[in-house]
């Protein structure tokens, strides 16, 4: 099930699913039905914290065709609305660095023994379409997809093997790099976290439908040029690995994200190496998941 925020005209922010080609808005539809299976819910954190709304949706959906046609069911074409970042208050964003063994190579670095992290701040996020900033400090801004896990269940020394039970699903982000910056600090945190260089989206794919991470095609383009390709078993470090050896030192809540790293064919280890420009068009897609598309524009 893909389940995602988005907007229409009047700005509100509502949480939304697909159903026979339509977009339905699940909590101004929940409002409508008789016997309301969201009536407590405000925000798309409340999916993630309740771990009875999982199975609530399923039975939602299971109830619409009884509906069909009636003004019961608030639904919209993908032409009406606008996404919004399908989460954007996480307590934590913990991002891996050179989680890919070529990744690593191709910057001349040795694989990491443990997972290398470090943090995002929730000022860096947008959604898809929204624009990537080039600030006015860097000339040096790069990309990198990523599969980003969305954590359900939170908790705290959780085993490897009962990790993936603890992850609502998975959505697609562009750890967006000013790489100038990133070795002028001798740390990632500025580089990594100026405004807009954390597009995720468009949706999250809920992990009943996304069983195996570990085998998933990754592409990144610029423009209509692949920069980076590759796939999710090439990771060092598994998802349920990762889960588990931060779990002992963090206490996991509903809604965190965990961006997985990175594969090799970043701009900035190219020969020559490149970087973003106004007016391209990063485009992301993993498989199972969807695609992320967001263009750039210099800050004004």
């Amino acid at each position: 099930m893909k389940i995602f925020r988005f907007k229409i005209k009047d700005g509100h922010a509502r949480i939304g699913t697909f159903w026979k080609g339509k977009i339905i808005d699940i909590l101004e539809t929940d409002r409508n039905l008789s016997n309301q299976l969201f009536a407590h819910a405000t925000d798309m954190k409340d999916f993630f914290i309740r771990a009875d709304y999982f199975s609530r949706l399923k039975k939602f959906l299971s109830v619409l065709p009884t509906y069909e046609g009636s003004k019961i069911i608030i639904s919209f074409s993908e032409e009406e609305i606008t996404y919004l970042p399908p989460i954007t208050n996480p307590e934590k964003i913990i991002c891996m660095g050179r989680n890919f063994a070529e990744h690593a190579k191709e910057g001349g670095k040795e694989p990491p023994k443990n997972p290398m992290i470090w943090g995002k701040f929730n000022s860096a996020i947008i959604g898809h379409q929204d624009n990537i900033v080039m600030p006015k400090i860097s000339d040096k801004v790069d990309v990198e997809i990523e599969m980003v896990v969305v954590m359900g269940k939170g908790g705290k020394h959780i085993a490897e093997d009962k990790a993936l039970d603890h992850v609502f699903g998975y959505t697609i982000g562009n750890d967006v790099t000013a790489r100038d910056y990133q070795y002028t600090d001798k740390q990632f945190t500025r580089a990594k976290t100026m405004d807009t260089f954390a597009p995720l989206g468009p949706w999250i794919i809920t992990a009943d439908e996304l069983t195996n991470p570990q085998n998933l095609d990754l592409e990144l383009k610029v423009n209509d040029e692949t920069w980076q390709k590759s796939n999710t078993k090439e990771m060092i470090f598994s998802v349920a690995y990762i889960i588990s050896y931060l779990s002992k030192s963090f206490t996991f809540k509903p809604g965190d994200l965990i961006f997985t790293g990175t594969p090799s064919g970043v701009g900035h280890y190219q020969n020559p190496p490149i970087y973003l420009k106004e007016g391209d068009k990063v485009t992301l897609t993993i498989e199972k998941i969807g695609t992320l598309e967001n263009p750039v524009v210099k800050e004004e």
